[in-house]
C-alpha cells in the first residue's frame, strides 16, 4: 500500500481535525499516512511518500502564505506524484459554493499556482466563536451577519459534511 503525506495549514484546528479523519480512513484502507504542519518546516522530505495531500484553511478570504511557499518549494514532487488539495472554508456551507469548480477560494487558489493536483475537494469549515480573540470574534460575526451565517457569540457550529470528507479519502486511496 501507499505511503501518504498529509501536509496542512490550519488557523483554529478544524483543518487538522479533517486531516486526522483522512489519516484514519487511509490507514484503515491499509495505507501509511503521516501528518505534517505547513509552516513548521518547508524542508519536509517528500521523497519517501508515494502520494501527497495538502489541506489549507481560509481566514479573512486568504490562505496562509506558507501554503504557497510550500507548493513552490515542492512543486516538482507535487507534479510527479499523485497529489491532492483540499480547502476548508465557511463559504462552502452554501449550496453552489461547495464544489471545487464553484468555490471562490479554490478557484482563486487554482489561478495562483501552476500545481495541478490529481484530486481537489472543498469542505465547509467551522465557526467557533469561543476560540477567537475578541477582534477576530467581532470581525467574523460581522462577516457572518453579512453572509447570513451564525452570529451568536457563544455559538460553535460545524458545517463539515463528513460523508464528503470520507469520499475524498476514498479518492485519495484510489489515486
Amino acid at each position: 500500500m501507499a505511503r501518504i503525506l498529509i501536509a496542512y495549514s490550519t488557523v483554529d484546528g478544524h483543518t487538522l481535525k479533517i486531516c486526522r479523519r483522512l489519516q484514519q480512513l487511509l490507514e484503515s484502507d491499509g495505507h501509511s499516512a503521516s501528518l505534517a504542519e505547513i509552516g513548521a518546516s518547508l524542508n519536509i522530505d517528500l521523497a519517501p511518500y508515494d502520494k501527497l495531500v495538502i489541506g489549507a484553511s481560509i481566514r479573512y478570504g486568504k490562505y496562509r502564505e506558507d501554503v504557497f511557499k510550500f507548493i513552490k518549494a515542492h512543486h516538482r514532487s507535487l507534479e510527479q506524484k499523485p497529489s491532492a488539495f483540499f480547502s476548508v472554508n465557511v463559504v462552502a456551507r452554501k449550496p453552489g459554493k461547495d464544489t471545487p469548480e464553484t468555490n471562490p477560494y479554490v478557484r482563486a487558489f487554482r489561478r495562483r499556482t501552476t500545481w495541478v493536483p490529481t484530486e481537489v475537494a472543498v469542505f465547509a469549515g467551522q465557526i467557533d466563536y469561543f476560540k477567537y480573540r475578541p477582534l477576530d470574534r467581532l470581525v467574523i460575526r460581522f462577516i457572518m451577519w453579512l453572509t447570513h451565517g451564525p452570529t451568536d457569540p457563544t455559538a460553535s457550529v460545524e458545517f463539515t459534511d463528513w460523508a464528503v470528507v470520507d469520499a475524498f479519502a476514498q479518492r485519495i486511496s484510489r489515486m
